[in-house]
């Protein structure tokens, strides 16, 4: 399948001109937000919708709500019954799937381009008319309660970093709870829980439709009026206040895992908000600290000491990427280890790759390979045949309130980002007061915790 952009060597991608993807987008009457980006020369095309409802902001005492509620949006629509959108989608040899993330879920169909009306039809059904009622309910409690006992509770290392670690850096119940849920807060969902929670999120002014691929723009803008113009908006969505105070301490957090074969050892910083000069700079940030073999942090902890061999994380880590947030996130780092290495051994490493980095401004040429990494890694996605990394890129754009041709500025952006940027950003973001560090003691060794 062709891709829109030809991705080859790293001294191609830095002297890549400036993006001009054929980004199209506009606003039904009723909300909905969408984006289209044609592409004659796949064959396929990508249908993907984003709900402005994720993890952080599910109901209090209901946790893991928002990730029961995508799974109830597969159990069939008043005009499609439970098993004829995966069975259309699987028909037509295509791939569907959904995912919910702290800022938003989102629902994918992947599929030959003369599938895209009956996608859309589908689409729309479950978005206005979805199945909620007692037996599809307690249905998906339990899957969904299976899913927390063999994703989390009877995983090594089940909810570590991902859960872990926002539940120690952030202060914020929103932002800090178990979001994948306890399992009899999911048990006590109730249907009027579900109908309230459809009515007040999936809502076409609560969304962006993404169409990317093979498909004549007109006739889309015809389908898509044709089947989602005519579901009513919802009233506008109040968000909860999401804001975090500032860390003015560093946090420590630990605990024993029984089945984890190796010991863990995470950290992470709270990052600058989506969007912003300072957003970028931490993009190159992540790139220098962490990312590639030439990173500080993988030279410090993998060859210079090799401590450890999956050094792992990012912005917005585990869960995402730097362009899929809105509200507070984390830049974090992962990795096992050797019981033979202490935690405090480990500290000593970080701290002085962290203090190094804080010290003084990165060389000319580390920052040159950070943006070509950057770039590189931002053209890996939208070359992605499957479109669904750039069906990200836009269509979280739209819901969040950017504008989605703005991908086709990143590159530029990134290039223009200078050492005392980058020393500034870190000196304000990376201080030690400002890391939260969360540690695994593996069962076999949770009588040496400490020692």
């Amino acid at each position: 399948m062709a891709s829109l952009l030809a991705v080859t060597s790293s001294a191609a991608i830095a002297a890549t001109p400036a993006l001009s993807l054929p980004i199209e987008s506009y606003t039904l009457s009723n909300g909905l937000k969408v984006v289209l980006v044609p592409n004659s020369k796949t064959g396929t095309v990508n249908v993907k919708q984003f709900y402005g409802i994720g993890f952080r902001v599910e109901p209090r005492d209901r946790t893991g709500f928002a990730h029961l509620f995508e799974h109830l949006m597969f159990q069939g629509s008043q005009n499609a019954p439970k098993g004829r959108l995966i069975g259309d989608v699987t028909a037509a040899g295509g791939y569907i799937n959904g995912s919910t993330r702290f800022d938003y879920t989102d629902y994918v169909e992947w599929v030959p381009s003369n599938a895209l009306e009956r996608m859309l039809w589908l689409d729309s059904d479950r978005m206005a008319r979805p199945v909620i009622n007692d037996v599809v309910l307690k249905n998906q409690q339990g899957v969904v309660g299976n899913e927390v006992k063999v994703n989390v509770l009877n995983a090594p290392y089940g909810s570590w970093p991902w859960i872990d670690l926002p539940m120690l850096a952030n202060s914020n119940w929103y932002n800090s709870h178990n979001f994948y849920g306890d399992l009899k807060e999911i048990e006590a969902a109730t249907v009027a829980d579900a109908k309230d929670f459809s009515a007040r999120y999936y809502r076409p002014n609560n969304a962006s439709l993404v169409i990317q691929g093979d498909f004549d723009p007109v006739q889309a803008k015809a389908m898509v009026q044709k089947y989602f113009g005519p579901i009513p908006a919802g009233p506008p969505v109040a968000l909860p206040d999401l804001s975090e105070a500032p860390q003015t301490k560093a946090r420590v957090g630990s605990r024993v895992d029984p089945l984890a074969p190796k010991p863990g050892y995470s950290f992470a910083y709270h990052v600058p908000p989506r969007g912003g000069q300072d957003w970028i700079v931490m993009g190159l940030i992540d790139q220098m600290l962490l990312k590639g073999a030439d990173s500080r942090l993988n030279r410090a902890l993998s060859i210079d000491r090799s401590i450890t061999g999956d050094l792992d994380g990012g912005i917005n880590g585990y869960l995402g990427d730097m362009y899929s947030y809105k509200g507070p996130a984390l830049w974090m780092v992962s990795f096992t280890h050797d019981a033979s290495v202490s935690d405090a051994e480990i500290k000593q490493v970080v701290d002085k790759v962290m203090d190094d980095f804080l010290a003084a401004p990165p060389s000319s040429e580390e920052l040159a390979r950070a943006k070509t990494k950057a770039k590189s890694s931002l053209y890996r996605a939208i070359a992605d045949e499957s479109g669904a990394q750039l069906a990200d890129l836009v269509g979280l754009a739209a819901l969040f309130g950017d504008d989605p041709r703005m991908v086709n500025s990143l590159p530029e952006r990134f290039d223009a980002v200078t050492a005392a940027q980058v020393q500034d950003v870190a000196r304000r973001y990376l201080r030690p007061e400002q890391r939260s560090t969360f540690t695994i003691v593996a069962g076999k060794d949770a009588g040496k915790a400490g020692q």
